[in-house]
């Protein structure tokens, strides 16, 4: 049997929404994802799995401080020393825009070790483990950078260039299928956008438009056991009633508040011969995000209506996000200081936020042009309670008002 853990887009750097932590000097976000992907490995080690395989975007940026190149190579460095092979995929945000540029985990291949594949360029290449060999096909993200400047692509639309690179990118994975061996064990691992994927969080800001889309069928495909994918941060099999798993294994941690009802984690592969392959899906315990909506009311304090509310949740440690709702036509009282020492245990406090209900207009559909001004005046009334006691004496007046009206028309008009 064939075992190995899958997993992607940890992003190391994303550094919002915390401290810098006291006792290290780095940033606790940094930290939150340091002890997520340590979870991951912890694991592999404990399972003493066949290969680890990250499907991209090891980075935020293309630029990693030493800081954060440190704590990632010290994760990776452990499956080395424990003899699991790594097979990583470059990501988008692996891949820097410029073309020459080494990406950001170019120095992985570089580093005189065995056992760390990095695929930069789409290939293939058997893995050597020690349960037998395994097929791996890798596709990273398909960079237009080089592709736009070429002469032969300068004069075609976003739109064009986009459809020609994922045309391009289903024939080089045509070849590449060609090239290996049909009778062992093949995954397919790429940093790509599946048609059918949901997005969640910070994804969701300029996607559609940019990405390369690809068919769920265009790559769930013999000869493949599984599809290991990265990119889209939310945990999700787009092919569950087919063979092979078409899988991302989602972030092991919380970006964004996007993302603060995703349960993260990574995949546990399990494959005891071809044609199959089945995975578990393991929760990684992450810092909570915690947004909290208050719907004030007009009878109670607001400052202790949030605190009431606070009270109810467990924001020790977390990340936390308060909207309240403030009535319409009602002043905002809130006290933001007794708030904010209500939320002395949480790690970080996003925002404090108000929203001001608008007095919804009166709709009065009911009104039409062909009616009289008795009839007008009764209907308009009829949504003003509050002066229901008074309405036959206010109808009567502007009735008179307007007789007195067409009256002084009249005799203006008999002057003339």
């Amino acid at each position: 049997m064939i075992r190995f853990i899958h997993t992607a887009d940890i992003h190391f750097g994303v550094e919002n929404y915390g401290v810098i932590d006291p006792q290290t000097g780095i940033h606790s976000r940094l930290l939150d994802f340091e002890r997520a992907l340590t979870f991951c490995i912890d694991y592999a080690l404990e399972k003493k799995v066949d290969f680890f395989l990250f499907a991209g975007d090891a980075y935020k940026t293309t630029n990693p401080t030493p800081t954060q190149q440190r704590l990632l190579f010290k994760c990776f460095l452990r499956l080395q020393q424990a003899g699991i092979p790594l097979v990583i995929v470059v990501g988008n945000h692996d891949n820097p825009l410029s073309f020459g540029k080494a990406n950001t985990l170019d120095l992985l291949n570089d580093l005189p070790l065995e056992g760390f594949h990095v695929i930069a360029k789409p290939r293939a290449l058997v893995l050597q483990t020690k349960n037998g060999p395994v097929n791996i096909v890798g596709l990273p993200w398909p960079s237009r950078a080089s592709i736009a400047a070429s002469q032969q692509h300068m004069f075609k639309s976003a739109t064009q260039l986009t459809d020609y690179i994922a045309q391009s990118t289903i024939s080089i994975l045509d070849h590449l299928i060609t090239t290996i061996n049909p009778e062992y064990i093949s995954i397919l691992t790429a940093h790509l956008t599946v048609s059918s994927g949901i997005f969640s969080g910070s994804e969701k800001r300029a996607v559609y438009g940019n990405d390369p889309l690809f068919l769920p069928s265009q790559l769930a495909r013999p000869p493949f056991d599984y599809v290991g994918l990265g990119h889209l941060h939310r945990h999700q099999n787009l092919n569950a009633h087919g063979y092979p798993p078409l899988v991302y294994s989602g972030s092991p941690e919380k970006i964004d508040f996007g993302e603060r009802n995703d349960i993260k984690g990574f995949c546990d592969v399990k494959i005891e011969k071809k044609g199959e392959a089945r995975y578990e899906f393991i929760e990684i315990p992450t810092r909570p995000f915690i947004q909290i909506d208050v719907q004030l009311n007009e009878q109670e304090d607001q400052t202790t209506q949030i605190i009431t509310a606070l009270k109810k949740r467990q924001i020790t440690d977390a990340i936390i996000k308060i909207v309240y709702y403030v009535p319409a036509s009602v002043k905002d009282t809130v006290d933001l200081s007794a708030i904010q020492k209500a939320c002395q245990d949480a790690l970080y406090v996003v925002g404090i936020i108000p929203v001001h209900e608008t007095k919804k207009r009166e709709r009065r559909s009911s009104l039409k042009i062909d009616m009289d001004l008795p009839t007008l005046l009764e209907l308009y009334f009829q949504t003003k309670p509050e002066y229901q006691n008074q309405k036959d004496r206010l109808i009567q007046k502007a009735l008179d008002l307007h007789s007195e009206l067409l009256s002084h028309e009249l005799y203006e008009e008999s002057k003339i």
